[in-house]
């Protein structure tokens, strides 16, 4: 699915125009109620003050965690408010409803350059449900619409798609980012093309590892997904995580790697630990020779450096999923050492939300990696090539 030839927010005339804008304000919260990390906030300044310099009526609208569709005041956007209120150096008024008659009279009286912000779209059960009498109120407070939430636009709900029926839609800067980094890697990848993909399941993975057998030059497995294609090439894996029902697919994937000409590399040695727990006795064994009632947790230093060279000179690396249990001290190294391989190398290197951005941010490579998706499950489905709803929905140029 091609998205690099959607309209973005330049493409159309704001000016006197009220403007529904769909970010994503999901933050997390601390114990007292304030925001504990508003980076997901900091990503929609620039669509937002684009707006506000260009004379647009802008109405802001997000999701906040589970409502299940009630209104629950502990799910309130009003932090959100008064932290767009600071960051913006202007007041973003806040309504007290989602389409009802606070969120129509603010954003009928708004002024050009004005910023509102309407209460959490989940407080309504029709959100999910993609609702078109839900959409087609939530359209008619405005003009036009842009979708900016990059990390919702795997889902048909009404405000990240539904919307798009009733009004002119165009994608923010956010979401252009992500489409034409991670768009352009995929279509026109500066090569060697190497994918690096981790985490525990193949099942979460086989659509990724699928359409990207087709595209890339070098496909490294990592994480406890590992041991599925370690027990398809008939090693022991001990108590390793194994997906038994997808040992032929482990199989099959690997045949089809061959066949294509792809390198697929999967762990050599590994650190395996005698139990599942953050202070389990360890030891670095071969692939081969993982002893009876020891498992797996991360690859071991000779995959360490067998990944590490086969990032060294890629043009273009795609990372998803993290090599071991990344968020315990000794099974970390995995992780550490493919984080420190990509920030060194020269490529463009696109780290696909959830785990991976995580651990690149809290060790300190994000500024060296060119681009960390915002979106965990949105930027897999992007790699597995399937349609993004929140994507498809808008106009082409």
């Amino acid at each position: 699915m091609n998205y690099l030839n959607k309209k973005t927010v330049e493409d159309i005339d704001v000016a006197g125009k009220k403007v529904l804008v769909r970010c994503d304000f999901n933050v997390p919260f601390d114990a007292e109620g304030n925001i504990s990390d508003p980076k997901r906030i900091n990503e929609a300044l620039k669509t937002i003050k684009y707006l506000v310099d260009n004379n647009a009526k802008v109405i802001l609208c997000s999701h906040l965690g589970r409502p299940k569709g009630e209104f629950n005041m502990k799910y309130s956007l009003a932090p959100v408010a008064a932290y767009l209120s600071k960051a913006l150096g202007k007041e973003v008024k806040m309504a007290a409803d989602v389409v009802g008659e606070s969120a129509q009279s603010i954003s009928a009286s708004l002024q050009d350059g004005e910023v509102a912000l309407i209460e959490n779209v989940r407080f309504h059960k029709e959100e999910e449900k993609n609702d078109p009498e839900f959409s087609k109120k939530l359209a008619s407070l405005a003009e036009i619409y842009v979708n900016d939430a990059f990390g919702t636009a795997h889902r048909a709900h009404a405000s990240t798609a539904g919307v798009a029926d009733y009004l002119p839609s165009v994608c923010g800067y956010l979401i252009q980012k992500e489409i034409s980094i991670m768009g352009g890697a995929l279509t026109e990848p500066k090569r060697p093309f190497v994918a690096i993909l981790g985490g525990a399941k193949v099942s979460d993975k086989i659509g990724v590892i699928t359409n990207l057998i087709e595209k890339v030059d070098t496909l490294i497995i990592g994480g406890g997904m590992a041991y599925t294609f370690l027990k398809a090439l008939g090693y022991p894996i001990g108590t390793s995580i194994c997906e038994n029902d997808k040992v032929e697919l482990a199989k099959d994937i690997m045949a089809k790697a061959k066949e294509k000409g792809v390198k697929f590399l999967i762990p050599s040695d590994n650190k395996v630990a005698d139990k599942y727990a953050a202070d389990a006795n360890f030891q670095i064994v071969d692939s081969d020779a993982i002893p009876d009632g020891w498992m797996g947790l991360d690859i071991g230093p000779k995959t360490e450096a067998v990944y590490a060279e086969a990032v060294k000179n890629a043009g273009t690396v795609v990372w998803n999923g993290p090599m071991g249990v990344s968020e315990w001290e000794n099974f970390a190294s995995g992780t550490i050492a493919v984080a420190k391989a990509v920030a060194e190398s020269d490529a463009i290197s696109i780290i696909g939300g959830g785990d991976s951005a995580a651990a690149v941010e809290n060790l300190g490579f994000a500024d060296k990696m060119t681009h960390i998706s915002t979106g965990g499950g949105a930027s897999l489905e992007f790699l597995e090539g399937k349609v993004l709803p929140g994507i498809a929905c808008l106009n082409d140029k």
